[in-house]
């Protein structure tokens, strides 16, 4: 292999690069990026970029030296809009043309929309730097906020909007906030820090459209028929993998870039990150995993397959968040239905460790405030 093309230039397209070089690529590097910003960090764009903590430019990957000694080249903000996968050939929204020896897809997630949302000032996604910039500059009026999605981006958005003292409401469809990531007695825990931090919630409801007065929103009516005046909105519903640039490749494509074991979707064609969905042999499935993480382990498996390692991928899935004084880390999978003992810790004292069992094996291990220990669990996964 010669030449390198990376499809997406953040965190999991830059590690390709980065571990191609460690292993000692000298062939031409070429990194195509949608946005305009060069590589960036996502996780603190809903908590420290947000809140104002961090400038934008402290969520860059790497300084501008650094990246100049990669000796690739970087384009940005020309999306891609094809692939040939037979070719190794990208067309890009500028109609450039790219070619190269092997070529890898890491272009993530877009956000899931509401009907209606499209077009409406006020409602917001976070998926990007300039969403955060965007976000952080309508809450500075200090507007009624209302957050749909429990999940994880919701969730930390809720809690850095109500430590910037913004009136704050979540609504979910799930009975407690991440009741499907981590299970009780996580869950229930997270839900009531939320509720005593002040944050009004709207769990077990769906959402049934958004108000609006002059072309920006209003409020959100729920399916119970309350109406909840917001002057602004984040939908934080889920995402989909930014697949559709890949319609008529011929690349299998499911819940994401379909992989073989070593992340390879097609001959000379790789995905990583959120985009990539790959058969793990040691669970015997396949997975797609949305956590920075996993892109950068993913990476490296990418960079040794195309200089011709042939290593598989069987990680242990990991996520964290960081929500008010509360540090979440969950190593394996953590199901709803499994059974939680707390091995570690006091959930009321806010740090414990607990694992979780199904059919008697030790599947997940969750640790809350308390890093070091579940680390040390993490040799009871199975």
């Amino acid at each position: 292999m010669t030449d390198v093309l990376i499809v997406g230039a953040s965190a999991g397209g830059l590690a390709v690069a980065e571990a191609l070089r460690r292993k000692g690529h000298q062939g031409g590097l070429t990194l195509l990026g949608a946005e305009p910003h060069p590589p960036y960090d996502r996780p603190p764009l809903s908590k420290q970029v947000l809140s104002g903590a961090w400038e934008s430019e402290k969520a860059h990957l790497r300084a501008e030296a650094q990246l100049a000694e990669l000796g690739a080249e970087f384009i940005l903000g020309d999306p891609a809009v094809r692939l040939t996968p037979a070719a190794r050939e990208v067309t890009t929204a500028s109609a450039r043309i790219l070619h190269a020896d092997a070529v890898v897809l890491a272009t993530g997630l877009t956000p899931s929309r509401l009907p209606g949302q499209d077009g409406l000032a006020g409602v917001h996604v976070l998926r990007t730097l300039d969403d955060a910039l965007a976000l952080r500059a309508h809450l500075l009026d200090g507007p009624r906020l209302v957050v749909v999605g429990e999940g994880v981006l919701g969730t930390e958005v809720a809690a850095t909007a109500r430590e910037m003292g913004l009136d704050v409401t979540l609504v979910g469809l799930g009975r407690a906030v991440l009741a499907d990531l981590l299970g009780d007695p996580a869950a229930t825990l997270l839900t009531r820090r939320h509720a005593e931090r002040g944050v009004g919630l709207r769990l077990g409801v769906a959402v049934e459209s958004l108000t609006a007065q002059g072309g920006r929103v209003t409020g959100v009516r729920l399916a119970s028929d309350e109406l909840l005046p917001a002057d602004a909105v984040v939908v934080a519903i889920g995402s989909r993998p930014a697949t559709a640039w890949l319609e008529g490749s011929g690349l299998p494509v499911g819940d994401g870039v379909e992989c073989d074991a070593r992340l390879r979707a097609a001959d000379g064609v790789y995905a990583v990150g959120d985009l990539a969905s790959w058969h793990h042999e040691r669970l015997g499935r396949r997975l797609r995993l949305e956590n920075r993480t996993n892109a950068v382990e993913q990476a490296q498996v990418v960079a040794a397959n195309i200089l011709g390692e042939e290593r598989v991928y069987t990680p242990i899935p990991y996520f964290w968040t960081d929500q008010y004084d509360v540090k979440v880390q969950a190593h394996g999978l953590l199901s709803p239905d499994a059974e939680v003992e707390v091995v570690e810790g006091d959930p009321e004292q806010n740090r414990f460790v607990a694992l979780h069992r199904l059919g008697g094996k030790v599947t997940g291990v969750l640790g809350w405030n308390m890093a070091k220990a579940a680390r040390l669990h993490r040799q009871a996964l199975t």
